[in-house]
């Protein structure tokens, strides 16, 4: 999905362009695994370069998906470009600080001198996916998602009450976790079992803003507590996302207002379900022959060849499955019952053949069948 993602950029940072954004906050999965491919790094060397051209400053924390040291190699040295990044719990307390505009209308300028800048600051804080096993010891709370964020949180709620002391400081969370309420996706890792990794939203109470990392719907939880959503669809659970982010705008006195933004899809997804016939002659389904397709056929008999026929008016079908309608008695019927009814070999491949895939073998198939099965009992005399 490369030059899909490409595109995504590249309307990334045009809109950063067009719309003098400050600031870009990505919370995490950067990639989609610890040891991402050479041309994906590329990619994102891409992105960063041209964004940070673009006239924005960049806060990225890392994922679950992320390996959290190696996205945060030469993070110091990337700090000097205006790219910041958050993958450590030591660096949790640790703000990327900006100042506020006299108006308020936009974040400005980042912050060289840190807390000694006058007037009010935003702080960003990053919070990297947090991994209870490892970081447990390090943030001196238990091993489950919801203690080790609560303990991230502390210390990011003791750093700004100390910054508080001497100017007005304002903050904006940056947390790659699943927060109480939001909607999941097929396409995601779960981060732990039975649910018990989600974490209430009332630990992010009293920021300006908490900008979530990890499921892949944009959703709001609560008007200061958001979820952008991944930019491109990675699975048909996504087909009914509208794709896009949110423009948050801080005034000086911390107050927020939140904006939609919304990508343009590559490519449109279509999940269809009917008759292979209906399917193939009903004109309500053209749209879907430019999409990308997931197709379930209710024939009570599966048609033969149903993907090479789908393709030939949906080419980009990608997943094809079969849920015949109100199934048969040969659907029900155990295989171990077929098993014992079968006559001979024959039998028994005949009557696989029907249990996996729900028609009989028609001549030619079973002369196939015939043929292999004799050379296997010509190869067995021969040994």
């Amino acid at each position: 999905m490369l030059d899909a993602q490409r595109g995504f950029i590249a309307q990334l940072v045009d809109f950063v362009r067009e719309q003098s954004v400050d600031v870009v906050l990505i919370a995490g999965d950067v990639y989609d695994r610890a040891l991402p491919g050479l041309d994906v790094v590329k990619l994102l060397d891409d992105a960063l370069v041209a964004i940070t051209d673009a006239g924005a400053k960049v806060v990225l924390t890392s994922g679950n998906h992320d390996s959290a040291i190696r996205l945060g190699f030469a993070s110091r040295l990337l700090e000097r470009g205006g790219v910041h990044l958050r993958t450590r719990v030591e660096d949790l307390h640790s703000p990327v600080l900006f100042s506020l505009a006299g108006d308020g209308a936009r974040v400005v300028t980042a912050s060289a001198a840190g807390a000694e800048e006058a007037g009010p600051l935003l702080a960003v804080y990053g919070i990297p996916y947090l991994e209870p096993r490892l970081v447990a010891g390090k943030l001196d709370a238990g091993a489950n998602h919801f203690e080790v964020t609560q303990a991230a949180v502390q210390r990011i709620r003791q750093d700004l009450q100390a910054r508080n002391a001497s100017a007005p400081v304002h903050a904006v969370v940056l947390a790659h976790t699943f927060a109480s309420g939001g909607i999941t996706s097929d396409s995601e890792r779960e981060l732990s079992i039975g649910g018990l990794g989600a974490v209430p939203l009332d630990l992010f109470e009293g920021f300006a803003y908490t900008a979530l990392g990890h499921l892949h719907g944009r959703q709001e939880l609560a008007p200061n507590v958001r979820y952008s959503g991944s930019p491109l669809a990675y699975s048909f659970s996504e087909a009914k996302h509208r794709k896009g982010a949110w423009l948050l705008d801080v005034g000086p006195d911390g107050t927020t207002e939140v904006s939609e933004v919304l990508w343009r899809a590559p490519r449109e997804l279509a999940v269809l379900r009917g008759r292979l016939a209906d399917l193939l002659e009903s004109p309500e389904h053209s749209w879907a022959e430019t999409a990308y397709c997931q197709v379930t056929l209710t024939d009570p008999v599966r048609p033969p060849q149903a993907m090479e026929q789908l393709r030939a008016r949906f080419p980009d079908t990608l997943v094809l499955g079969f849920d015949p309608e109100g199934g048969t008695e040969k659907g029900k019927a155990s295989y171990s019952s077929r098993l014992a009814e079968a006559q001979d070999d024959l039998g028994v491949c005949c009557g696989f053949l029907d249990h996996v895939r729900g028609r009989s073998a028609d001549g030619l198939e079973t002369s196939a069948l015939q043929e292999a099965l004799e050379a296997v009992r010509l190869e067995g005399a021969e040994l």
